[in-house]
Parts: structure tokens; C-alpha cells; sequence
């Protein structure tokens, strides 16, 4: 691909004021196509902390409004990008204005598959080897269905996550569906223990009041590393869905173990380093906890964690995204 493409996203939020795996996903894609010199820019569907235009690595956003700012930027875009409640409209302008379109999918509910039963879709990205045999088999037999299906794991830099681990055992994201009634549990049945949890972007937080329970408040995702994994021993995953779950690749960098409920994203991603355990069954999870104790066996999980986040090295993969965003507007301009 020669020139440069303006590309233009619309999401409902973006860090650093919204903070879930979701958005720091695309914020990663979008990231390698500026470093490779083109032109993001994220428009916003909602109000956001800032009423002002900002950067986040070379990357513009800008605020929501009211008037036809971003219809217009659409139209004059090389590529349109979007995910989760914003794609119906976005595929929209995309077949008005003829822009090749790119789906970014984080999970595999039916509302993730019903817009892009259009045919306006050129591009679906997905997170996992199991999200696309789920788009596959969900599309198979359609009449309209995306041109064409990539993985691109949720990029994690190690590098910017890496510190030495604190003695916390830690959940992000109280919510019931990512296991905060374990973390409750197990902070009670071990008083002895200190527990973290981080109030996360979305969803009900319920986090435990405990004396044994530091609670800290929804976190930019750039200070992760320094308020969070450099206090964490071990991390718990007791969700009871994960597409993926980035936050356990963000905690492998630094050697943290990573106990989880075995969800098809969970078991792809944190590997043969993963603890898995039914979230069900608390006495598990103590065990676990428990078993870690023994400086060998955290050394050895220590060391699997690592390897797993080596191999998760996202270079190929967003090599991959960039090349395929760069194919798709090539496309589009050679039919023309």
C-alpha cells in the first residue's frame, strides 16, 4: 500500500477514560496503523470526561456531538472501523458513502454477527482461533456474509506491563459475571491474605468491603502496571465468560500466575499456563491459592506465565491487521 489512509473509527468511549479490554484492543490496531503513517481518527458516540478533541499514541479522538461532524468525516474516510453498539449506524454511512467497512468483534453474542448480515462488512476481526469457528458457523449457509474473517489476538506489549509482582491476590472488574462473589469468598475464608480488587469500566461494581480487601478505583490503563500488577502475587479470572481475557496477558508479562474458569477465551489465551477451576467450586480456588505457596511451584507457574506472554507477542499479528486494512482499500480503489 502507497500513501497514507485516513481511517476513522467510532466507538461509544476510548481510554483513557474508558478502560476495558474492548477498547484497549482497538486501541492497539489503531495504534499500529498510525506507526505505520497513516491517519486514526476514534469519534465518540457518548459523552466523555473531556468535552476537547485529544491524542492517545498518535491516535485523535473526538468528543461526541450533536451536529453532522462525524457523517462528514465518514464520507471523506479510506477505511471505517467499529465495534459493539456503533456498527449498525457505522455500516450505514459505509454503504452510503461506499468506504470499505471493518468490524472489530470482542465476543460471540448474537448482536456481535446481526449487523454484519448485510454484506457491507469487507473486513471482520476477530479475537480468538474460537471466535472465528463460532463467525464461520454462524455465517455459514447466509446469503450476505463477510468477505473476510482475521485473528488478531487483543495486543498486549509486554514490555509495557513488565514489573516485579506485589503480594496482592487481585480481581479486575467487580462485577458478579467476572467472579466477584469469589474473590468475596475467598478473602473471607482467608483473612490472612491481602486481595485487590479494581473497579472496572462497565458493568455493576460490587466490590467486597473486607478489611483484608484493597479496593481501587477504575484505572487509565497505562498505570496498570504500576497500581496494579506491581501489587499482584496472583490473578484471578472466575468469569463466567471471556472472548479472550486481556487482562491475564497483561498479567503473564510480569510472571504473575493466573487462576481462571476454564471459558473457551480463557483456556485460548492463557494456555498451558493457565490454573483453571470451576468457578463453582470455592474449595478449588483456596487450593490453588494454597498450592502456590510452596516457592517451587510459584517459580514453575512463574515461569509458564512467561513463556505464555512470549508467545503472545503480537507483532505478527498486528503485521497481519495492518496489511489486510491496507488490502481492503486497495480493493475498494481498484473496482472503482
Amino acid at each position: 500500500m502507497t500513501g497514507s489512509l485516513r481511517v476513522v473509527a467510532r466507538v461509544h468511549a476510548y481510554p483513557p477514560d474508558h478502560n476495558a479490554g474492548a477498547e484497549w484492543a482497538l486501541h492497539e490496531m489503531l495504534r499500529a496503523l498510525v506507526q505505520r503513517g497513516h491517519t486514526v481518527e476514534v469519534w465518540l458516540s457518548q459523552w466523555a470526561a473531556s468535552r476537547d478533541s485529544y491524542e492517545v499514541n498518535g491516535v485523535r479522538v473526538v468528543p461526541h456531538s450533536l451536529d453532522g461532524r462525524f457523517a462528514s468525516a465518514a464520507a471523506r474516510a479510506n477505511l471505517l472501523v467499529s465495534h459493539l453498539e456503533n456498527v449498525p449506524f457505522t455500516a450505514c454511512l459505509a454503504r452510503g458513502h461506499g468506504v470499505p467497512m471493518v468490524v472489530v468483534c470482542h465476543n460471540t453474542f448474537d448482536l456481535t454477527w446481526e449487523p454484519m448480515a448485510t454484506g457491507s462488512t469487507a473486513l471482520v476481526v476477530v479475537n480468538s482461533e474460537w471466535m472465528r469457528a463460532e463467525a464461520e458457523r454462524h455465517f455459514d449457509g447466509q446469503p450476505q456474509c463477510p468477505d473476510r474473517t482475521l485473528v488478531v489476538r487483543p495486543p498486549v506489549h509486554a514490555q509495557e506491563y513488565r514489573t516485579r509482582p506485589g503480594d496482592c491476590i487481585t480481581l479486575i472488574n467487580c462485577t458478579a459475571t467476572k467472579g466477584v462473589g469469589v474473590l468475596s469468598e475467598l478473602a473471607k475464608r482467608m483473612p490472612d491474605r491481602k486481595f485487590l480488587a479494581v473497579r472496572g469500566g462497565y458493568g455493576e461494581q460490587q466490590p467486597p468491603d473486607l478489611p483484608n480487601v484493597l479496593v481501587l478505583d477504575h484505572i487509565d490503563g497505562r498505570r496498570m502496571r504500576d497500581e496494579v500488577y506491581a501489587r499482584t502475587r496472583l490473578l484471578l479470572m472466575p468469569s463466567d465468560y471471556e472472548s479472550w481475557g486481556r487482562v491475564g496477558v497483561e498479567a503473564m508479562a510480569s510472571g504473575i500466575p493466573v487462576i481462571a474458569h476454564p471459558t473457551e477465551g480463557l483456556s485460548e489465551s492463557l494456555g498451558a499456563a493457565g490454573i483453571f477451576q470451576d468457578r463453582e467450586d470455592i474449595d478449588a480456588w483456596q487450593k490453588a491459592i494454597e498450592a502456590l505457596d510452596d516457592p517451587a511451584a510459584y517459580r514453575a507457574a512463574s515461569r509458564r506465565a512467561k513463556a505464555r506472554s512470549k508467545a503472545l507477542d503480537p507483532t505478527e499479528d498486528l503485521n497481519a491487521w495492518c496489511e489486510a486494512a491496507e488490502e481492503v482499500c486497495c480493493a475498494r480503489t481498484a473496482s472503482r
